[in-house]
């Protein structure tokens, strides 16, 4: 079978909270990981089979389980090999479609040599659809909006191509087995994932960020282990920004922190502090934005919450 080749990246527009009055920062408040009691998954296949469990929504991220180095393809496009343990994750976007078709493939061999063939097993998903506000955002300076000023445009150019940086990695973990907890304890949701955004009257592209509003200083915690392929403490959209990958590309970002408490290449596990709340980039009051991509794919961090533990679960059980 023919894979097709990966899709274009799409750059990073970050969010808005909004309006929230100005907290003063709280000093650093030290966050023990959270122990973490994985369950014992059970040998993976020892033959070509798939078998796909999670959020099948769009917007929603769910796991499969199938030959060891198989070739995963998603709706027509190549995505990845599953793991060593036979893991893939796959995601779906906001405008998919009703239907999701998920393959795995391994090449056929004859006499032990690897021919120009595949053998492939498939799997077709309904895709639950969702309903999208609206949502106005009014008071952001307008170079954040619709820049003009040559130097700002620069500054954003460049600063694409670091998180294009900070996107491209493929870390060799699992860190998405374990499922996610939410980053920010005792926060106010302030946005939701997917809505329709109108920044100062102008209409911008979705709103792909869960917003959680907090004190400033409120901790920020890894929902899953993993590690991190950038941290930048002044993005002229994002603010104090980190990303943190979770396994086969499965990245999260932390948007408008007020301090970070990690740096490239730092292993962090579930729970962990990564740093703060803040409203620095384009915000105007304090708040996190957490957001996740999969291989270009915009995804919904809120329905990973659920969506990977009870996926992991129901893969195993079905084991």
């Amino acid at each position: 079978m023919k894979l097709v080749g990966g899709i274009l990246a799409l750059l990073l527009v970050a969010c808005a909270a909004p309006d929230a009055p100005a907290q003063p920062e709280q000093p650093p408040v030290a966050t023990p990981p959270i122990q973490v009691v994985s369950p014992v998954d059970p040998p993976p296949p020892a033959t070509l089979s798939l078998n796909c469990a999670g959020a099948f929504t769009q917007g929603g991220v769910a796991l499969c389980r199938t030959l060891p180095g198989a070739v995963i393809n998603v709706d027509g496009v190549s995505s990845g090999i599953a793991d060593a343990q036979g893991w893939a994750v796959i995601g779906f976007p906001r405008d998919h479609d009703a239907e999701a078709v998920v393959a795995a493939s391994e090449p056929v061999r004859t006499d032990g040599v690897r021919q120009d063939v595949y053998r492939t097993v498939e799997g077709r998903y309904a895709i639950a659809p969702r309903q999208f506000d609206i949502q106005r955002v009014d008071g952001l300076p307008q170079q954040t909006v619709t820049p003009t000023d040559p130097e700002v445009i620069a500054r954003i150019q460049r600063e694409a191509a670091v998180k294009q940086q900070g996107w491209n990695s493929y870390a060799d973990i699992e860190g998405f087995l374990d499922g996610f907890i939410i980053p920010v304890e005792g926060g106010r949701v302030s946005g939701t994932w997917g809505n329709q955004r109108v920044l100062n009257g102008v209409p911008a592209s979705p709103h792909f960020g869960y917003d959680i509003a907090a004190p400033a200083g409120t901790p920020i915690r890894a929902p899953a282990a993993g590690v991190v392929t950038l941290a930048q403490p002044d993005m002229h959209y994002e603010g104090g920004l980190v990303f943190i990958d979770h396994g086969q590309n499965l990245i999260t970002m932390y948007l408008h922190m007020s301090r970070l408490d990690v740096q490239v290449g730092d292993r962090v596990e579930q729970g962990q502090g990564i740093g703060a709340v803040g409203s620095s980039g384009r915000a105007t009051g304090p708040h996190l934005c957490w957001r996740m991509k999969w291989r270009d794919r915009q995804l919904d961090p809120s329905v990973a919450l659920q969506g990977l533990s009870a996926a992991r679960a129901a893969l195993i059980s079905a084991n």
